[in-house]
């Protein structure tokens, strides 16, 4: 049997999708799985001995130059000759649902009650039902295994094996063997999602220990460089792709960021974080013994999420600094 699994974009939703993959696996060993992926999310995917393969879009370039919708038709047209037994679209926006479309007559997605973009549930020959706002990662969990029979409990999802995959990079000569080794992710797509970096120096001084910063942006490089010269205990990473991403935080003690995708990544590779809220849902990531939350006194609505909420700034520095110590001396 084969299916194809439709989830674009962004690095934490594909994240949180991944993680069925070793469950659907486990009760059905012969599936052939594809995925198609935003070509620019192909690394947080490789590596994987869930997927068979890797299936890269450039939907984003629509926005740009409209005239490459013919080219991406013509490539997912391609990829639908590999004839799916069941196409499933665990995105559940009207693009996603148009790529599942294309790619196969059988195809299973999130009910109109279920996704914001309501009109995708109508391409969906079999619609799973789950509460908008209940827990994201139980969401993608369940559009994924419940069209092929599987059913994976929420404890399963505690207790899963780490799904993202790496080869060594040389980013590993940051790593300090006589030290704890901290992650901090300090950006994200909004501002009022980011923890000020005034804050993070002083994290970065009261745990004393070999502190990384990893960026994605100019912004990001910017603050991280401001942070390195206001604390000794700081280095600012250089420009590295998703792989070294994956490499120097599967190598760490602990991850410290914002809701943001490569925060995410620490779950995926059960590495402890502490993932920090203001913004949006803390039902966004599961809590585990090594992966903590600590959330703004905001009240989130999951339908209309507020990009004017600096909630975040509220924080206490010692709040997170306490439990990090908790982290890494467990």
């Amino acid at each position: 049997m084969k299916i194809a699994i439709v989830k674009l974009s962004a690095m934490g939703d594909i994240i949180h999708a991944m993680v069925a993959l070793q469950y659907i696996k486990q009760a059905n060993p012969t599936l052939q799985i594809d995925w198609i992926v935003e070509e620019g999310f192909v690394k947080v995917l490789e590596g994987n001995p869930h997927i068979d393969n890797i299936l890269p879009v450039n939907l984003k370039a629509l926005k740009k130059d409209k005239k490459q919708l013919f080219s991406q038709i013509a490539l997912v047209k391609k990829y639908a000759q590999s004839q799916y037994d069941m196409v499933i679209d665990a995105q559940g926006l009207l693009k996603s649902a148009a790529v599942a479309k294309l790619l196969g007559k059988n195809r299973a997605g999130f009910s109109k009650s279920s996704i914001r973009e309501g009109l995708a549930s109508y391409v969906y020959t079999h619609k799973v039902d789950i509460a908008y706002d209940a827990n994201t990662i139980d969401r993608n969990a369940k559009v994924m295994s419940e069209p092929l029979g599987v059913h994976i409990t929420p404890q399963m999802i505690v207790d899963k094996e780490a799904f993202l995959f790496y080869e060594e990079d040389e980013v590993l000569e940051y790593i300090n063997p006589e030290k704890k080794n901290i992650i901090l992710i300090i950006g994200s797509t909004w501002e009022s999602r980011n923890y000020p970096k005034e804050k993070f120096a002083k994290i970065a001084d009261a745990l004393g220990e070999n502190v990384l910063i990893a960026w994605g942006s100019a912004k990001e490089k910017e603050d991280a460089q401001w942070i390195a010269s206001e604390s000794k205990f700081v280095t600012v990473l250089p420009k590295i792709n998703l792989n070294a991403l994956k490499t120097i935080i599967g190598a760490s003690d602990l991850l410290i960021g914002n809701d943001t995708g490569p925060t995410h990544m620490a779950w995926g590779l059960n590495v402890a974080s502490i993932t920090l809220f203001g913004p949006t849902p803390i039902n966004r990531v599961y809590e585990t013994p090594i992966n903590k939350v600590i959330s703004s006194s905001s009240s989130v609505n999951h339908y209309k999420l507020d990009k004017n909420d600096f909630s975040i700034r509220e924080i206490a520095i010692d709040e997170i600094v306490q439990m990090a110590k908790g982290l890494l001396n467990a």
